[in-house]
């Protein structure tokens, strides 16, 4: 079975839980997040994910509350994958959002020489989006959220 990772902002929770469904009906092994697992399995609501994100100012209280390094256990899903699925929604304005934590992922997939999928077009260069030079150069392949090109091109 073909592994696969999805990289995305944990915003995105419906959309990952949709994509993930796709992919695993596609044959996939699909990894995501720590929060969404957490959200699936009802340890914890998207709702109340985000109104603590929003109070703190972001989640890293939340990730130290954690066991596990959670930076760590995405090299390792990365490590193991054939590909990352990066989901590139529009967050806070900003359309085919990629954030911080998925650009690190995005690293971390090209360092391992995996394939690297784009759900959405890369992002428009911008104040807050000044990584795109990087992004761009680690050759991700856009899907224009057409899963099965993903799995066509790792046949």
């Amino acid at each position: 079975m073909m592994e696969i990772t999805i990289c995305s902002s944990v915003t995105f929770v419906p959309q990952i839980i949709k994509v993930r469904k796709d992919l695993m009906a596609l044959g996939f092994s699909v990894n995501i997040p720590y929060f969404t697992e957490k959200i699936i399995k009802n340890e914890i609501t998207y709702e109340a994910y985000l109104s603590q994100r929003k109070k703190q100012g972001g989640d890293i209280l939340l990730r130290q509350a954690e066991s596990i390094d959670l930076i760590q256990r995405y090299w390792d899903f990365i490590k193991h994958s054939e590909a990352i699925l990066v989901l590139n929604e529009t967050k806070n304005g900003i359309s085919n959002y990629i954030g911080g934590s998925t650009l690190m992922e995005m690293g971390f997939a090209y360092g391992y020489h995996k394939k690297i999928f784009l759900f959405n077009p890369v992002p428009e260069r911008g104040e807050r989006m000044h990584y795109v030079d990087e992004i761009l150069n680690m050759n991700p392949i856009i899907i224009n959220q057409d899963l099965s090109i993903i799995l066509n091109s790792l046949k």
